[in-house]
């Protein structure tokens, strides 16, 4: 009977490491997604304000989708970890 609850236990434990993991890689991706729509958001605010500066800005705004990009992808390689580990 104790193997059996112990059993029981640790397939209780994956469950919820694999739900957390999941809800990890939903909120970075959902994060991420928000975080690149205020850039883009500011971005076309600031090229319509000042036209002559479209290059710059856009170019900063490639930079700083690159950077949020990549740390979403960490999380969510962090979060797939979780379910192997």
């Amino acid at each position: 009977m104790f193997t059996l609850s112990t059993i029981l236990l640790a397939i209780d434990s994956i469950a919820i490491s694999q739900a957390a993991a999941g809800f990890g890689a939903a909120f970075a991706a959902f994060a991420a997604a928000m975080g690149i729509g205020k850039i883009g958001t500011s971005a076309m605010e600031s090229i319509a304000r000042q036209p002559e500066a479209a290059g710059d800005i856009r170019s900063n705004m490639i930079v700083a989708a690159a950077l949020i990009e990549g740390v979403a992808f960490f999380a969510i390689v962090v979060c797939f970890l979780i379910l192997f580990v």
